[in-house]
């Protein structure tokens, strides 16, 4: 199992907007980044990845795990365009900020803090049982 993070504007799609989809989940769509696009094509059913509110939280708010293998994008008719779909697990019990990501030594060279404005990016093992201790879950 791989690991990653999904950003989203809260007023555009939001945690509790994902909550809301279920089991059925939702398209991760929208992304028009190259190297998110390709992170979204090594994503593999089961991987788990943390949602992060950007702009106002700045926080990683819940868990979600992939549900469809990367697919043309329906918000598009370019072809260069895929998403996966993906689907809440569960969210944190307490959100972990960007300013605590940025804090702690272990986190240092996460993607997020080397590269905040991409949409889609990986997470390591190690980034990922740091990130869920903090936000107090398994």
């Amino acid at each position: 199992m791989r690991y990653w993070l999904f950003k989203s504007e809260p007023d555009t799609w939001s945690w509790d907007d994902q909550l809301a989809k279920g089991d059925s989940g939702e398209e991760w769509n929208g992304v028009r980044n190259y190297q998110a696009r390709n992170f979204m094509r090594e994503m593999a059913l089961g991987d788990r990845g943390f949602f992060y509110h950007s702009q106002t939280d700045k926080a990683v708010v819940g868990v979600v795990e992939v549900i469809a293998l990367a697919h043309p994008d329906s918000t598009t008719d370019d072809p260069r365009w895929e998403c996966v779909d993906i689907k809440a697990v569960k969210p944190v019990k307490t959100p972990v900020t960007l300013e605590q990501i940025k804090a702690t030594p272990a986190l240092a060279e996460m993607v997020l803090v080397k590269n905040s404005r991409l949409s889609v990016q990986p997470v390591t093992a190690q980034e990922w049982a740091t990130v869920c201790a903090m936000a107090g879950i398994e």
